[in-house]
């Protein structure tokens, strides 16, 4: 007889986790597609405003109702009229807007990682006061306020800082407005599928490239029959030995400078970034930021580099897609295996 009650008990938790089920988004799936606010989505409670108010037309009522005041009467009746329009109201600036994920660049461990956001309104109605920001910096309020017009767009830039190479899986991302009065509080949750490479730490301070016909020591003399690479520009360098399609593809906000052609009579070595070539001794993620700083030398100096970490191994080649290579093969050593496919 006292095991009935624990079945029946037993059963409505099951019952309410299978119907709840059903409404609310499941905890922990990721949106990978456009996503649509609507009313299963939407939450809204009375703000701290709200709940003051509340009591305002409690005590107005209480009042009216000892003394007889019909006017006590209409004016708390006009009152909680004007809070109900005011709920429908903050329901309806969160109601029907859609969400979609924008570009996510990668960044440097210690950067801050910018997630793009797009909401789109194809509605008559306009939004305003519209909060946004991850659920996890939320201690101090969302951080990001917008306005979209009927049948407009908006896009927003959340930042999340790193500390650690690899992926980086953004939190929830939280959506709540308390337009026009403020007496509710309307919110929605996002949880986007997009997430942050995150390439390491360069390492300040690095040694220079290492030898082997780079150039990297800057003050042989050279001759002029073999063209082994190209170097920063140096007073009393021929104009005519400018590196120029080195040069277009530098970028001054970056720190690129002028390059010049580098010459020499022998033939010079390949110049190879070699993961097993650091120093066992040294820290793996000392060892990566170092790897991540010669590839970076190497590019802003447009030397051709060959690349080899671990069972990863990439020809001399020098541009932004090698250079992306090289990164994300750092960013991702010991994460995943090689070769993988980024799904995102």
């Amino acid at each position: 007889m006292a095991a009935r009650p624990r079945r029946s008990s037993a059963g409505v938790r099951a019952w309410l986790r299978r119907n709840t089920g059903k409404w609310l988004p499941r905890e922990g799936a990721l949106d990978s597609a456009e996503v649509v606010l609507r009313q299963h989505r939407i939450f809204i409670l009375p703000s701290r405003a709200g709940i003051g108010f509340a009591v305002l037309l409690l005590v107005l009522l209480i009042g009216s109702i000892n003394y007889t005041l019909g006017l006590g009467f209409a004016l708390t009746f006009l009152a909680l009229s004007c809070a109900l329009v005011d709920m429908v109201f903050t329901y309806r600036n969160l109601a029907h807007l859609s969400l979609q994920q924008g570009r996510v660049p990668a960044v440097f461990a210690g950067q801050e990682a910018q997630f793009e956001l797009h909401l789109s309104n194809r509605t008559a109605l306009a939004r305003y006061g519209v909060w946004i920001d991850f659920a996890d910096l939320d201690a101090a309020g969302a951080r990001h306020v917008t306005d979209i017009g009927a049948h407009g767009s908006a896009a927003v830039l959340l930042g999340v800082p790193t500390t650690a190479r690899g992926w980086l899986q953004p939190a929830r991302v939280v959506l709540s407005t308390r337009f026009p009065l403020g007496l509710f509080r309307a919110w929605s949750t996002w949880r986007p599928a997009a997430r942050a490479l995150v390439y390491p730490h360069p390492e300040e301070g690095a040694p220079p490239l290492p030898s082997g016909g780079d150039g990297a020591g800057g003050g042989t003399a050279g001759g002029s029959d073999d063209f082994s690479g190209v170097r920063n520009y140096q007073p009393g360098d021929s104009p005519r030995q400018l590196a120029w399609r080195q040069i277009a593809r530098l970028d001054p906000a970056l720190g690129g400078q002028l390059v010049t052609k580098h010459f020499e009579s022998g033939v010079s070595d390949e110049l190879l970034l070699d993961f097993a070539a650091l120093p066992p001794h040294l820290d793996l993620e000392l060892r990566l930021s170092r790897m991540t700083r010669w590839v970076l030398d190497a590019e802003q100096r447009a030397l051709p580099y060959a690349f080899r970490l671990g069972a990863t191994h990439y020809a001399a080649a020098v541009g932004a897609a090698h250079q992306a290579a090289c990164l994300r093969a750092l960013a991702l050593f010991g994460h995943e295996a090689p070769g993988s496919k980024d799904p995102a």
